[in-house]
């Protein structure tokens, strides 16, 4: 039984006067406990990531670097063959960006994610994962890595002693395997069922897959994506369920402390 949970969702996705997400920075920033911080190459900009920064001090949210491929056309959900040395210079120079708009509002740097399809190539290759992980603990080493339970992300990081957050996808499907089935374009879920998911695997560790079997998922965040339809209804059923099941939504920092 988890009695408390870091509670992360992607923020600041857009891009100059376009904004991919229907429910505004402000009012989802009120549900959670940690922002993945759009960093330019996918998504965001330098005004969005100042905005985004400033409203997260605001209302005491944790910030985290959340960097892709560089694809503002695919929204970073389209796979680059570069070498891993390129893709970590990539990672780094959009982790720099956000961490310098945290600064700015005297935040630290609580976390990295990777976005899309980098997540998830990550999540398959021990290389990058493991040069991923190397960047970080010499570049930011208190920052925590977002990734999935079972990954080669989680197994590097292990090896090498650095934090990690294990995420639950709240609003993604599961395979038998544990990986979330990969949608590039994602209906509108029910809300109040996807709060019921997120109660379940808090209560008893377990989700139940796409072929209707039940597998146990170990996390410490749950996440659900900005760019969701009905994101806003989404966030506010999964926050108002867990707590009125005393079950207590912090920073992933303070989660896993």
């Amino acid at each position: 039984m988890i009695t408390m949970v870091d509670l992360n969702c992607d923020m600041g996705e857009g891009f100059g006067q376009w904004v991919l997400s229907e429910a505004p920075d402000e009012a989802l920033m009120a549900l959670i406990s940690s922002a993945n911080i759009a960093t330019g190459f996918h998504a965001g900009d330098p005004n969005s990531m100042d905005r985004v920064a400033r409203l997260a001090k605001e209302f005491g949210v944790g910030i985290g670097a959340h960097p892709g491929y560089r694809d503002l056309q695919g929204f970073g959900r389209r796979t680059i063959a570069a070498r891993p040395d390129e893709l970590i210079n990539d990672v780094l120079y959009q982790v720099g960006a956000l961490r310098e708009f945290g600064r700015r509002y005297g935040l630290g740097l609580q976390h990295v994610k990777l976005h899309g399809a980098l997540y998830m190539e990550a999540a398959a290759n021990a290389a990058l994962s493991e040069a991923l992980v190397d960047a970080l603990a010499r570049t930011c080493p208190d920052a925590l890595i977002f990734c999935m339970a079972g990954s080669q992300t989680e197994r590097a990081a292990r090896a090498a002693g650095h934090g990690i957050v294990r995420e639950f996808y709240a609003d993604r499907d599961y395979d038998d395997s544990g990986s979330i089935v990969f949608a590039r374009k994602v209906s509108r879920p029910d809300p109040q069922a996807v709060a019921d998911k997120c109660l379940r695997a808090c209560r008893e560790g377990t989700v139940e897959t796409v072929s209707g079997n039940a597998i146990e998922i170990p996390f410490e965040s749950i996440c659900f994506h900005s760019d969701t339809p009905g994101a806003l209804e989404i966030g506010t059923a999964i926050r108002a369920t867990l707590t009125e099941n005393g079950i207590t939504i912090a920073p992933a920092a303070n989660v896993v402390q």
